[in-house]
């Protein structure tokens, strides 16, 4: 019985969080040489030791793991003191760091990389090389859905096929048990648009259809061979895989992270009209703080592009113009 607990205890607690926690608690005993259960004297002196090399939001993370290890064990939580609370403050305001922000990948890069994908692809075909072929059509894919639906890394790699439901012309529509903001796990539908240009419905039943896939993992791993993997991409394989297509296009992958895509789409958005109630509700964000941590706004496009409608509705979805265009052109 204590082991069917345990078990939905660990399924109530995400995968990421619970390694982040696990972490957190592996610094604080061995790293830093703490004792646990800690006394409220014990966090200040660990913060206090960190704040000139830790940023003030790992170190919340870091309290958020020590106070959940003290309340899961029977203990009281020595992080909520009024003298804990004052010397984190304290460290915010004599160490302030600024915020690391992936590069957005603008809707030209995006273009870039497509072409490139689409011309090697073509080779590959010509040359009867599969497995090269094979990457190709599904980093474009990846690509595609990842920009127009502004998805995490983690939702891309936990797609499955059963969970798809296309719609040739129309648009496409995603189901995800869980994501970061289903706090719940009720599960969500996403849709994502059919596009005459840089489309992510074309894209995926293009990869679908060459890969043979009818269920499971919408994106897997390729052997050298062509063979593709029972299981998902880890979401840590996809900054490597989009660095890898963006050096292939001859941009600078070291400026991108796996975050270049959500904030690619945010701050298309927003340079096209929608406003921030639009993009929260399309992207899912309920903060409006992390909505405008993603939301590039320095400058606009040469040219502004025409929104896309967040109904998603076939006769309102246009046809994209070339990032150079002019308005009406």
């Amino acid at each position: 019985m204590s082991q069917e607990i345990e078990r939905y205890l660990q399924a109530g607690t995400r995968a990421n969080t619970r390694r982040s926690y696990q972490q957190a608690i592996e610094h604080f005993e061995v790293s830093w040489g703490g004792f646990l259960p800690a006394t409220s004297d014990a966090i200040v002196r660990y913060l206090v030791d960190h704040a000139g090399t830790l940023a003030s939001s790992t170190l919340k993370l870091r309290l958020a793991a020590l106070a959940q290890w003290h309340v899961s064990q029977g203990f009281p939580d020595p992080t909520k003191t009024p003298l804990v609370r004052q010397v984190l403050k304290g460290i915010r305001t004599l160490h302030p760091k600024p915020e690391k922000q992936a590069e957005p990948l603008q809707l030209r890069e995006l273009e870039q990389c497509v072409a490139w994908l689409e011309q090697t692809g073509a080779t590959a075909r010509v040359e009867g090389d599969l497995p090269r072929l094979l990457r190709c059509w599904r980093d474009r894919a990846l690509l595609l859905i990842g920009f127009w639906r502004a998805f995490r890394s983690d939702e891309l790699c936990r797609l499955q096929v059963e969970h798809i439901q296309v719609r040739a012309g129309e648009g496409m529509q995603l189901f995800l048990p869980w994501s970061k903001g289903d706090r719940d796990n009720q599960g969500q539908s996403y849709q994502a648009p059919a596009l005459a240009r840089l489309c992510p419905v074309q894209a995926y039943s293009d990869w679908i259809s060459l890969a043979g896939i009818a269920r499971g993992p919408v994106f897997r791993g390729i052997d050298r061979w062509g063979h593709l993997s029972e299981q998902g991409l880890h979401p840590h394989s996809v900054i490597p895989l989009l660095r890898s297509v963006l050096k292939g296009a001859g941009l600078p992958a070291e400026l991108y992270s796996s975050h270049s895509l959500r904030r690619g789409f945010a701050t298309w958005a927003t340079r096209s009209g929608w406003d921030q109630k639009a993009l929260m509700g399309y992207v899912g964000w309920r903060d409006a703080k992390s909505a405008l941590r993603y939301v590039d706004s320095t400058g606009l496009f040469p040219g502004q592009l025409r929104p896309l409608s967040p109904s998603l509705a076939a006769e309102t979805v246009p046809e994209l113009p070339s990032p150079g265009a002019r308005p009406g052109s």
